[in-house]
Formats: structure tokens, C-alpha cells, sequence
């Protein structure tokens, strides 16, 4: 039995793809007999108990700009220090290079035990959203690179997303462990709940879940969906999410009088729910050219539902175009002529939903089986006292 520490950034009752990682890493873990205790930004103060693993949360407060997002410094809670303390850990495994991620190299260097850290995310994107500097965002990008240099091992979640880190500057190897997913199906009362909820009647679904934020490309979907309207396409367009530029979407949708076509449903909580949303869509539109490995495609494929992503985007590395899943240019015109296409196929949409529930989803026991080989190896190297120097240096 392996001791680990999950350390991230987001965790529930925040769904976005990281944190639904990190539970999903947390609870298979368990479930194969290992002891697993999750460290993470208190998001609330309600009791969330009964999980298999242990959940250690520090104070936070929302990230400026990002109010689902919560912020803080561990070791200025005193709650959490002495909780932490308590825990004995193996291995601690980074899901961010950021305050938790600091949390996990503190960790490591005081108990000289291994790092694992997994890079999730496109960071010089946001850090240039955030900061409008470019040289603001390369500074940013090297205290990323700085982090996984002093981890023992370096993971990403799929081939693209390790040459993306190794755009940034690191040089060292890179273990690919692909996210995996939970097999499953959608209760049919939960999919007849969501076609009376939202009144779609017969028209098929084109459903988008995530972040409702810009960089997602949500606009090229809902101006392809427009120039669907006009052309006489029936569907109907779901967006299910929550972010910064969820009221300036709705706007969109009004402005291009999409509102009897078209709606944004916000945050779902209910898992039930959300798995009637996959099940019920024809197609998932996941356009994005930020997005890495993103569970949201794999978990529209656990269902049956096939995505149409952006030809040579790193999210659609899974997909191969016409068998599994459907590729477009980054444009709505394209979008718009590939949906379009589709939906008038219903025979070929349901095979390639089949080719993408047979193709695309692991079973995260198998994903876990292949880490904690990972992990073993790295214990026993820290037992012959083989780990990296854990010294923060400065840039």
C-alpha cells in the first residue's frame, strides 16, 4: 500500500477538468487499496465527508477575476498545519505548479520523499490574458518551467500537451499518462429529464460543456450555429459551464438571435443531469484551441456522443476525423458545414459515437495501474536516496 498526496488547485465542489482529475485519481487509488489524502483551497465551509480518501483544505479567498477560483498560502493556515502533520505520506503528486504545487515541493524537500508533477494547462495563455505582456507571460512561463524541473518526474496528460511543456523551455523527459474516464451509461429517465427540462422535443442536441470563458472558443460555436439557423438546420445549442464571460455569451446569443436556438444552463451540479446531457446530444462542439486532453471530450465518447474539434488543436489529439470524431478548421463557416453534414447522417453519427465509446475512454483503473508502477519506482528511489535536489532556485 502506497501513501500519497494529491495536491491541487481546484478540487469540489469546483468541477472543471483538473479537479474532476484529481478526484478521479483519488478515488480509483483508494478503491485499489492505497491511501490517498487530497490537499486543496477550501472552497466552502460545508462538510463534504464520507469520501474514501482523506481531505485536507487550507483558508482561501477568490481569485481576482476567477471568483470560482479560490486562492491562498497553506502554511498560513494554522488548521492545516497541524492536520498536514498528522499525515504521512510516500509520494506527493502536483496537479499545478502554483500555490499547491508549492505546498507539495515544501513536502517533498522537508520529508524527502518524491515529486510527482503533472502539467495540465496552455500557462503562457492565461498569463498573457491576464497580464497583456508578453514578456510578462514568458517570465510566467519560466517560474512553470522552474517548477517541474525541480519535480522528480514530469507527466502530461498526452503527447501534444508534453511538447507544449517542452516549447516552454524544460528539457527534461516527460512521462504521457493520459487521463482516463469512469465506463458508464445514462439512465434513460435522466435523459428524458433533459429533454423535457430544456423542450427540445426531436431536434438534435449540439452541446458544449466547460468554462464559459472566450479562450474556450465559444464564439466560433455559436457563430457557426447562427449560420446553421439561417441555412434551416434544426437543432438546438446547450452550453453547460460556468466562468468570467458567462453574461457576455448570453449577450451573444441574443445578438445573434439565437435565443429560440440556443441557451447558456449554467454550472450543473447534478451528475445524474449532466450524464443525460452527454447521452442526449448527436454532437459535442468542443472547438477549443486552449485545452490540452480536456475529460470533457471523454466523457461525451463514455456516452456515445462524438466531438468535432480543430484540426491540429492539442485537444483533438484522440480524434481521428470520420472514425471516432470529426475535425474542423478553426472557423464557424467550416464548424457550421461539418455539423451540419453530420446531423443530416444520423446513421454515420451513431457509428462514429460507437467508433468514439469503443476508441477514446480508458478506464481510469487501467490509467492508475501504470501510475502506481510510476510512484513504486520513484518510492524506492527515494529509499536509496536518488531524488533531485528539492531547493527552489531563483530564475
Amino acid at each position: 500500500m502506497l501513501k500519497i498526496g494529491l495536491f491541487t488547485d481546484t478540487f469540489l465542489p469546483i468541477v472543471d477538468g483538473v479537479g474532476r482529475v484529481v478526484q478521479a485519481y483519488a478515488e480509483t487509488l483508494c478503491s485499489m487499496g492505497h491511501q490517498v489524502a487530497v490537499v486543496a483551497p477550501m472552497y466552502d465551509s460545508g462538510f463534504r465527508g464520507g469520501y474514501p480518501y482523506e481531505l485536507v483544505e487550507f483558508n482561501a479567498k477568490p481569485m481576482p477575476g476567477y471568483k470560482q477560483y479560490r486562492i491562498g498560502e497553506a502554511m498560513l493556515d494554522p488548521h492545516y498545519r497541524k492536520r498536514i502533520r498528522m499525515i504521512d505520506m510516500d509520494l506527493v503528486h502536483a496537479h499545478s505548479p502554483f500555490h499547491t504545487g508549492s505546498e507539495a515541493l515544501r513536502l517533498a524537500a522537508l520529508r524527502k520523499i518524491p515529486l510527482v508533477g503533472t502539467f495540465h494547462s496552455k500557462y503562457y495563455d492565461d498569463f498573457l490574458r491576464a497580464t497583456k505582456s508578453e514578456s510578462l507571460a514568458k517570465m510566467g512561463v519560466k517560474i512553470v518551467v522552474n517548477y517541474y524541473n525541480r519535480c522528480d518526474e514530469v507527466w502530461a496528460v498526452g503527447s501534444n500537451t508534453a511538447d507544449v511543456l517542452h516549447s516552454y523551455g524544460f528539457e527534461g523527459d516527460v512521462q504521457v499518462m493520459p487521463n482516463g474516464a469512469s465506463l458508464r451509461s445514462a439512465s434513460p429517465n435522466d435523459i428524458a429529464e433533459v429533454t423535457r427540462r430544456w423542450n427540445l422535443g426531436e431536434d438534435p442536441l449540439i452541446l458544449f460543456v466547460g468554462q464559459m470563458d472566450w479562450k474556450k472558443n465559444i464564439l466560433t460555436v455559436l457563430e457557426g450555429c447562427a449560420k446553421m439557423k439561417k441555412q434551416g438546420c434544426a437543432f438546438r445549442l446547450l452550453l453547460a459551464g460556468q466562468g468570467i464571460d458567462l453574461g457576455h455569451i448570453r449577450q451573444k446569443i441574443q445578438d445573434l438571435n439565437l435565443q429560440d436556438r440556443a441557451e447558456a444552463i449554467g454550472h450543473i451540479t447534478d451528475n445524474s443531469l449532466l450524464e443525460g446531457l452527454y447521452a442526449r446530444a448527436s454532437v459535442f462542439a468542443f472547438p477549443s484551441l486552449y485545452d490540452m486532453a480536456p475529460m470533457v471530450v471523454r466523457e461525451a465518447a463514455v456516452m456515445g456522443t462524438p466531438s468535432v474539434m480543430v484540426r491540429g488543436s492539442t485537444a483533438a489529439e484522440v480524434i481521428r476525423n470520420g472514425e471516432n470524431g470529426f475535425l474542423c478548421e478553426n472557423d464557424p463557416d467550416d464548424l457550421a458545414r461539418v455539423m451540419t453534414e453530420i446531423l443530416a447522417d444520423p446513421a454515420r453519427l451513431e457509428q462514429v459515437g460507437e467508433n468514439a465509446r469503443n476508441t477514446i475512454p480508458v478506464p481510469w483503473e487501467k490509467v492508475m495501474e501504470r501510475a502506481v508502477e510510476r510512484y513504486t519506482r520513484l518510492v524506492a528511489l527515494g529509499k536509496e536516496g536518488k531524488l533531485k535536489d528539492k531547493k527552489i532556485r531563483i530564475i
